[in-house]
Parts: structure tokens; sequence; C-alpha cells
């Protein structure tokens, strides 16, 4: 039997296998990746055509999933919005019982055990920077529910790497409140996080929050005696979801943090139905931000 030559090959084929793989692995919605820094985590991505552009500037946005880690759906409610606006969108996944106790909350309070979510976070997008070959310094996080939840407590511990912050729906809040403990207030925030809050860095967070105005059911969210997260004060940042949040837009602003808040008429808990909001406060802060590079 005659061995294939190199002269056998069709370079066309090899080209098209090529670009098969890349449209499934490294463009588009691709896959869904493995954390090599810590693979009991994982995340899938959107990267936009004009990445393969050197000179286009790229940036990042962070879209992250609440209670039902229904990952694909925040990566693809995005996907748009980066193929418009030259943005890699990274929809990371935190399963629930990642230390085998069926514990659904770890990521939404930062800390899980020996694990910091906020760190597995940022290792995830240090390595889609190097994948790509791109700068990813600062980025835009939206998170909806448990995601809101991580969210604006992301924000107390790394405003300095957010260009935007989107908070959705957190049926729990952690107020700017030094008269209170964590997770209900910050007053021991240094002693928990090893840092001081920086209210100086907030400050220069672009920062949105939303929610439905019929998002009003609390048997998820109401704090009883007994449970794991209870503690005085769980429940008084307010009954319902919009009340909670509200709350916490006010604390934001009694620290001179500006925040846009919008309410969504007839919109009951569906993060799908917060994110064009979400996007038109992103595409704003881009307009902004691209304008004075």
């Amino acid at each position: 039997m005659k061995s294939l030559s190199n002269e056998a090959i069709n370079p066309e084929a090899d080209e098209v296998a090529v670009q098969a793989a890349k449209s499934i692995y490294h463009l588009g919605a691709t896959t869904v990746y493995s954390h090599t820094g810590d693979n009991r985590f994982a995340y899938t991505l959107y990267v936009p055509e004009s990445i393969e552009d050197p000179d286009r500037p790229i940036d990042l946005v962070v879209s992250l999933h609440g209670s039902t880690r229904a990952m694909e759906i925040y990566r693809n409610g995005f996907a748009e919005f980066g193929r418009w606006n030259d943005c890699v969108i990274l929809s990371p996944l935190f399963p629930v019982g990642v230390l085998g106790d069926g514990n659904g909350d770890g990521y939404k309070q930062i800390i899980e055990g020996d694990i910091r979510y906020d760190h597995v976070l940022l290792d995830m997008v240090a390595s889609v920077a190097r994948k790509y070959n791109r700068s990813f310094d600062t980025f835009a996080l939206f998170g909806y529910s448990g995601g809101g939840q991580f969210t604006h407590r992301f924000c107390y511990l790394h405003p300095q790497r957010l260009w935007a912050a989107s908070i959705g729906a957190p049926g729990s809040v952690t107020l700017l409140d030094a008269d209170q403990d964590w997770w209900v207030g910050v007053r021991n925030f240094e002693t928990r996080f090893g840092k001081p809050l920086d209210l100086q860095a907030l400050r220069q967070v672009p920062v949105h929050m939303v929610v439905g105005e019929a998002d009003l059911e609390t048997w998820e969210i109401t704090h009883r005696e007994g449970g794991k997260h209870y503690m005085p004060g769980a429940n008084g940042a307010g009954r319902t979801r919009p009340e909670r949040l509200a709350a916490l837009k006010a604390s934001f602003e009694a620290a001179g943090v500006k925040v846009r808040f919008d309410v969504l008429p007839n919109v009951p808990h569906q993060g799908i139905k917060a994110m064009p909001a979400a996007q038109d406060f992103f595409a704003e802060v881009l307009r902004t931000r691209r304008s004075q590079r």
C-alpha cells in the first residue's frame, strides 16, 4: 500500500479544519473549559472575530449566573453585545457542593472553606487574557440573583479591577455599614479579608443596579433563625429584592458611590430580562472609556 506523501495533503481541507476548530474552541460561542487553576470550576466564552486583529481594542465582560448555574444563558445573553462592542464575554461556572456538602451559596459569600471565589475569578480572567494574548487588567462584571450577591461583594474587594459593575436583583445584600459585621455590614471587613475596604477606589467604579418591579417573592430570601446565613440584621435591608437593592443603592450613595438604578416594569425574577439594561449601561461606559484612550 502506498503511503500518503506531503503532496497528497490537501491544504484547503486543512484550512477548513483549522477554521472549524476555531469556531468551536476559540471564536464565537466556545465550548466549556475546565479552569486550569482549579478544575473544580469551569467557564465558557463568547469571543468576537475582531479579536484576531491585534490592533483592535478588545474589552472583557464577565456575566455571572445565579443559583440555577445556567452559565450558557449568561454567555448567550451577552453574545451580541460582545460581537458589536468588541468584547470577550466570560461566563464562569461555580457549581453547587464544591466541598461535597451540597452548599449552593458558596460563591455568593465569596469565601467557602479554603476557596476564595474572588481569586478564582481573577485567575480565570488572567487565563483568558493569556489565551488570547490580551490585557484584561480591568473588566466589567454583571451578576444576577446569586451572581448579584457576588458582584457587589467583589466590588468591595477589588474595585480597582472593574471598569463597570451591574448588580442584578441580589436576594441578600451587604451594606456599607460600619456598625454591623460581615455579611450584613462591613465592620470587620479587614479582619475577614486581610485588606481594608478602599472606598476611594469604589467611588471610581461606574455602578448599575437592576431589579424587576414584580420580583416580589420572598420564600427564598427570608433569613430565619437557625439558618446557615442567619445573623442579626439579616433581613434588615428590606423584605423583597427591590427593597433590598434600594437599600444597597442608598448605602452606596451615602458612601459617595454614584449608582444608576433601573426598576423594570412588570418583570419578575428573570435574569435574561435584566441583561439589556446592563448592556445599555456597559455600552455607555465603553463609549466614554474608549474615547479617552
